[in-house]
């Protein structure tokens, strides 16, 4: 799409569509003038895409490249055909600007101000590993000129489709569950440990008794046996 300040390239937006999955698609701005050309990405719904960047400065005769990612979508539209709407506004700025120069003011419709406008359409195309039929939305006519509205400008980040939290909290609990079971297996362990130590102790200072007490019955024994046999001979 060839204007008298950028060229969009390229003219409608094609995304691979798989539910829960992002895509993303290109585009390429290039200045066709000697001046400094400030520009704008806005869309029909700035919550569903992300677009980096989605405000910038393209120097004389240079091309600046713009990524717009769709979130995971959780259903897809009916007959597969995509209402969404892209619109690229671009003006000439002052020499030498650049991103932190960009206002929202300098895209404001005033007398002497031209404000060029690119509309892009998008498009749902099969993914990669399937059959490569087109799966667009069918236009109904040329939209009035100031009737669809593009609300804010493109969002520049959008916070990813979060996983299954039912999921996660399944298995957090599990998780949780096992390390518990551990922490009381440990304990018991502990405990027997301790409970054969005693026993052991018990044992030791069971037989060091027992040899005590046949050593002192051993010793009296023969005691009373040599008083015998000396009792013996003395009264021989």
């Amino acid at each position: 799409m060839t204007n008298e300040l950028v060229t969009v390239q390229p003219g409608e937006l094609k995304f691979p569509f798989e539910l829960k999955k992002q895509s993303s698609c290109s585009l390429q701005l290039v200045n066709n003038t000697d001046n400094y050309v400030a520009f704008k990405v806005k869309t029909t719904s700035p919550k569903k895409y992300c677009v980096r960047p989605n405000t910038g400065v393209v120097p004389p005769k240079a091309a600046c490249d713009v990524t717009v990612t769709m979130q995971a979508q959780k259903e897809a539209p009916p007959d597969m055909q995509c209402k969404d709407k892209f619109l690229v506004q671009s003006v000439i700025a002052p020499s030498g600007s650049t991103l932190k120069d960009i206002t929202s003011d300098m895209f404001n419709k005033e007398p002497g101000r031209v404000i060029e406008e690119n509309k892009l359409r998008v498009l749902y195309v099969a993914p990669p590993q399937l059959p490569s039929t087109i799966l667009e939305s069918s236009e109904e006519g040329q939209a009035q000129k100031e009737g669809t509205d593009y609300g804010a400008s493109a969002v520049s980040s959008f916070n990813p489709a979060p996983k299954d939290l039912n999921e996660l909290k399944a298995k957090l609990s599990e998780a949780q569950a096992e390390i518990s079971k551990l922490t009381e297996e440990k304990s018991t362990a502990f405990l027997q440990k301790q409970k054969l130590e005693q026993e052991l102790a018990l044992i030791k200072k069971s037989d060091h008794g027992r040899a005590r007490l046949g050593f002192s019955f051993l010793f009296v024994c023969f005691i009373g046996l040599v008083g015998i046999i000396l009792g013996y001979y003395f009264h021989s």
